[in-house]
């Protein structure tokens, strides 16, 4: 196969009208130089110089060829120019996961506002609670709470200190009374979200930020969070969602927060990719764009 460098080695000899000439222009040892113009004319099968001890010309086949050679070197710089300038530009297709409550509920809007400020990225959204193989999925970002399990991959912080609220309607709240420790959630209707074929059924808070882990009973679960969430604002129990799920909910009355002087499960928010070399200007945007709405949100 021709190497690159053999043919800038010949171009630049065949401008130089010297083989020493090339070398010194291209920072090579002559026997470099030399064995790299012996090693295109071995793949040629052809001499493209005619050498003396004084002199170096082209031959007919040399002449012949040294116009594509230059085509190519040209050809391949400027593919490569294309790629660094693709990679400055904001744009392209991004593959995306997220959350179903945060995805429906927020994100969705707030790309629509992205695409508007961006025309030239197109978006394949993918909405649920199953956390996808980033390796053998199609999708290139992933919108996730917690800290990835595999270190290989790349989490871009959105909202790092996010943490987990319990919540129920003011109705429920009513019937039921507003637990004041974890045991009292013994007596409560605690909405579970599932995942992956695991019950998250013990939730954990925090007094003096020792950690108190508590199992909890209700007669509903789910795979998916958005459910879960329309459960609780339909009056059916108590859940332990991320503030982000329901900080539109708090701020309306629709949802009262209780045990608010015990702290909560963290749930960072973050942007995720299975590699840093995916770290684009599109992604970078995607990040900034992300991160802004949602200190706005909570703001």
């Amino acid at each position: 196969m021709i190497r690159l460098e053999d043919l800038v080695i010949f171009v630049s000899a065949a401008a130089n009208g010297s083989l020493s000439a090339a070398a010194r222009q291209l920072d090579l040892t002559p026997a470099v130089a030399s064995a790299g113009l012996k090693r295109l004319e071995a793949e040629l099968g052809a001499r493209l110089f005619a050498r003396s001890t004084r002199s170096l010309r082209l031959t007919a086949d040399g002449e012949r060829y040294l116009a594509f050679a230059r085509n190519a070197i040209e050809q391949l710089e400027a593919g490569q120019n294309a790629v660094a300038h693709g990679r400055k530009m904001i744009g392209g297709t991004v593959s995306l996961s997220m959350p179903s409550d945060l995805g429906r509920n927020l994100l969705i809007g707030w790309l629509d506002d992205f695409q508007a400020q961006y025309p030239a990225v197109s978006l394949q959204v993918r909405i649920g609670d199953q956390i996808a193989d980033m390796f053998r999925a199609p999708i290139g970002l992933a919108i996730r709470y917690g800290v990835p399990e595999d270190s290989s991959l790349v989490a871009l912080p959105l909202v790092p200190d996010n943490r987990r609220v319990l919540c129920a309607t003011p109705d429920y709240f009513a019937r039921h009374g507003k637990p004041a420790t974890p045991a009292d959630l013994a007596r409560h209707n605690c909405l579970r979200f599932a995942l992956s074929d695991t019950l998250h059924d013990r939730w954990t808070f925090f007094s003096d930020d020792e950690p108190v882990v508590v199992s909890v009973h209700g007669n509903r679960s789910s795979d998916d969070g958005e459910l879960v969430r329309k459960w609780a604002l339909a009056g059916m129990g108590l859940a332990y969602k991320s503030r982000l799920d329901v900080h539109a909910d708090l701020k309306a009355g629709l949802l009262e927060p209780a045990m608010a002087h015990f702290g909560t499960e963290h749930a960072p928010l973050n942007l995720v990719c299975a590699h840093r070399a995916m770290l684009s200007p599109t992604v970078s945007a995607l990040r900034d764009f992300l991160q802004q709405r949602f200190a706005a949100y909570l703001g």
